[in-house]
């Protein structure tokens, strides 16, 4: 066989066979992470309710985070404005770094605020959550908090439904890395299945949060 042929030789057998296509790995399923809405008008309507900014009822000690999902912020608050107005009157009305530790009633609400003085930990000693019955409100006082959200494609319950929570086996790869700084709050709706308090990129790993249930929408 002369060197010409020889190198036709390795070229076809390089080329694929007619019809048949080289493998491919499988392609994995798009990431969601939080509930998506198709009713445009809606999604217009809550962004326009979002950025107006008057649910806030004059609360300025901390700026929603961007991973808050503004309709099912809209939806919910909808549905209890009593509840999401006492709880920004009171966070504008404490001092949020005074108060002591621990749980605390909001008054004129039926909400309890939980005070934690507390530290982001290895993501493998913490777990992952969710809620049917309850919206978390966080909001970081100092330092800062560390979140996984997880991806719903890829991600299966692990324990069922116990009262109020759900867990579930993830992928790491697949979760959306969240750091949420001092002067910055987060809502986690019940279809944002997280782990909170994970080890962040900051050296310190203290922090303080304000964390509150709030009701869901029915």
């Amino acid at each position: 066989m002369t060197t010409k042929h020889f190198l036709f030789a390795c070229l076809a057998a390089l080329l694929p066979v007619a019809g048949v296509s080289a493998a491919s790995p499988a392609k994995q399923p798009k990431a969601v992470y939080t509930k998506v809405f198709t009713d445009k008008d809606l999604v217009r309507k809550a962004r326009r309710w979002y950025k107006d900014g008057a649910w806030a009822c004059g609360f300025t000690k901390a700026k929603p985070h961007k991973m808050i999902n503004p309709t099912e912020f809209y939806l919910q608050y909808q549905a209890h404005p009593e509840a999401w107005e006492g709880l920004f009157r009171w966070l504008q009305q404490t001092d949020l770094n005074a108060i002591p530790a621990g749980r605390h009633a909001i008054p004129g609400t039926k909400l309890t605020a939980s005070v934690e003085d507390s530290e982001n930990e290895d993501v493998s000693t913490r777990q992952s959550e969710s809620h049917l019955k309850a919206n978390d409100f966080m909001v970081v006082v100092s330092g800062t908090e560390g979140f996984l959200r997880l991806d719903h494609a890829t991600s299966t319950v692990s324990k069922p439904y116990k009262p109020d929570v759900i867990r579930y086996d993830y992928d790491l790869k697949r979760a959306e890395k969240i750091e949420m700084k001092g002067g910055q709050f987060l809502i986690m709706f019940p279809d944002d299945w997280h782990v909170a308090k994970v080890k962040t990129s900051q050296k310190d790993q203290k922090l303080r949060v304000i964390v509150v249930k709030m009701p869901v929408k029915e």
